[in-house]
């Protein structure tokens, strides 16, 4: 072949195409992240987070979650001599995702080290760390709201709380007494019921005497089993006084294999890394905690946790979805123009930019909430706001995840970026923990069981009355809708109440702490009469430039 031949047999050079967003410090890069800390009270913990978000964007780091989710969990039931052995197995990523967010506390800092801002702190960390991989979360979270459930049972905090902090991750499949750590998962959902706990059938059995701390065997089914291959599991069974509350360990007492037969593994559109399963308890061995017939009491304190890290997990996936859009645009050029130089463009990322820094600065204040239960407000601020925050900020990620994915257009469905995973993890946080209604009914459960959480919602914002004509207005409509539906009608209202209960929420936030151009452009496309469903539909006069720089 000649040089001319040579030459044309090079059929074109790779030009116009991004650099894959990676060599990054993700808490650098995040403006309203770094602004947040500070604020909510946890800017003893800046460095650290440099540190970390540094780790969080190199490539290394980054291929782990995509080797995670390319390689699903597998399970073996038997061993090769026909031994029960309920082994999942993992590609090796996993298991180095799960020792990163450990040896990081993303599992029980707060509870380790409880000091001033240490759940803004981890709040801030697992938001960075869920960007790189947010499946492998299910059992951190899980873990971490298990310590508040436990304390209803001193004596098994006291004997199983040590290793559940420690920050040391043992993914074998041992008994906790061979490890210096464990993990908690969760049994509660049946067939039968789903989020209608108070109808599983799964019964215990006293194997001596009754009662709180005691020991049971537990006999039944449980349709999601979070995260099988946890070192114990926080179960509901009834007993002879309603529902219950117990520990179940992997391992019985003496190191035989309890009674938990995993009968499959979900086979779920999203949340591929982590492993959910479907089990059998056939004479399980388990501990009760709490007070016996008061099992949904116990367990709700874990759950409040777990609704929680859903309004991180899902900012978090909103954050890197706007970035991935951002990033794109700024190096992608069509029609005579970059794409982040074209109006229309400009308007769908600072739409998408929006949402993101109102869903993270939602999540941060609750994040103080937690922080601060011993104040009254906060309190009673947090038992209001986290089924609103659950609900609105889980809710609109999917959309946000599908609109940066065109943002970016066809590259945006390939397998090899991480467009795909993040629209397929975009709804599981508003599915799990509580469906939307779900949520929309702990708002009103919440109202009525005690009306002060209400006044507390409502002096929360009142803290940016007079700040925007546009909020009051909101805000005045808000409280006369409350006074002007009929009690009887607020359940078929409940969604109506929360959607504007969140923006409401969010609008005050950011007028309070947020650039006054962030703040104008929300008021302007979330609380007036210029609303739409799509992103990409911002009014005029916004300034979308200094929203799109802020972004990243």
């Amino acid at each position: 072949m000649n040089t001319t031949d040579r030459f044309l047999a090079q059929t074109h050079t790779v030009e116009n195409q991004p650099q894959a967003l990676e060599d990054y410090n993700l808490f650098a890069e995040d403006q309203a992240l770094q602004e947040a800390v500070k604020r909510e009270g946890a800017a003893w913990a800046e460095q650290e987070l440099l540190r970390f978000g540094a780790e969080c964007g190199l490539p290394e780091r980054i291929a782990l979650g995509f080797a995670a989710n390319a390689n699903k969990p597998q399970l073996v039931t038997h061993d090769r001599f026909g031994h029960r052995i309920d082994q999942i197995e993992f590609h090796p990523s996993y298991h180095q995702l799960m020792d990163i967010a450990i040896s990081e506390g993303l599992h029980a800092s707060p509870w380790a080290n409880p000091k001033p801002g240490a759940h803004v702190a981890r709040a801030a960390k697992y938001y960075l760390h869920t960007q790189v991989e947010a499946a492998h979360g299910c059992p951190i979270t899980m873990t971490f709201a298990a310590i508040p459930a436990l304390q209803h049972q001193p004596d098994l905090l006291a004997k199983f709380g040590p290793k559940i902090m420690a920050p040391d991750y043992d993914g074998r499949n041992v008994p906790d007494t061979m490890k210096h750590g464990m993990t908690i998962g969760m049994a509660m959902t049946e067939k039968q019921g789903g989020s209608d706990v108070r109808s599983n059938t799964t019964k215990a059995y006293a194997i001596g005497a009754e009662g709180s701390g005691q020991a049971y065997e537990l006999v039944g089914h449980k349709w999601f089993v979070s995260a099988p291959m946890c070192d114990a599991f926080l179960v509901l069974a009834q007993t002879d006084k309603g529902l219950s509350c117990f520990l179940l360990p992997r391992w019985r007492p003496d190191g035989s294999k309890n009674a938990l037969h995993i009968q499959q593994l979900k086979n779920k559109m999203g949340n591929v890394a982590n492993a959910s399963s479907e089990c059998e308890l056939r004479g399980a061995f388990a501990w009760m905690v709490g007070e016996e017939g008061r099992g949904v009491r116990t367990i709700i304190e874990m759950v409040a946790m777990t609704r929680y890290d859903c309004m991180i997990g899902s900012s978090s996936g909103m954050r890197q979805a706007t970035v991935q859009a951002v990033h794109h645009a700024r190096h992608r050029s069509a029609f005579g123009a970059t794409l982040v130089d074209q109006p229309l463009m400009q308007n769908v990322l600072a739409d998408l930019a929006l949402e993101s820094e109102a869903a993270m600065t939602l999540t941060m204040r609750m994040a103080r909430a937690m922080d601060q239960q011993d104040n009254e407000h906060e309190r009673l601020l947090a038992r209001i706001a986290t089924p609103i925050g659950k609900y609105w900020i889980c809710k609109r990620t999917p959309n946000h995840a599908y609109e940066a994915m065109e943002a970016i257009g066809g590259m945006g469905v390939m397998e090899n970026t991480i467009m795909p995973r993040l629209f397929r993890e975009s709804p599981v946080n508003a599915i799990w923990e509580g469906s939307g209604n779900v949520q929309c009914l702990d708002i009103l459960r919440a109202i009525q069981k005690e009306p002060d959480v209400l006044e507390a919602y409502f002096n929360e914002l009142h803290r940016a009355a007079g700040t925007d004509k546009r909020f009051d207005a909101f805000v005045t409509k808000l409280k006369a809708d409350f006074s002007n539906t009929p009690k009887d009608q607020w359940q078929y209202q409940a969604r109506y109440f929360a959607d504007h209960m969140a923006l409401a929420l969010q609008g005050a936030l950011l007028l309070q702490h947020a650039p006054a151009y962030i703040a104008d452009a929300f008021c302007a496309a979330r609380l007036s009469a210029h609303t739409s469903a799509n992103y990409g539909c911002l009014p005029t006069g916004l300034d979308h430039r200094a929203i799109l720089s802020r972004t990243l």
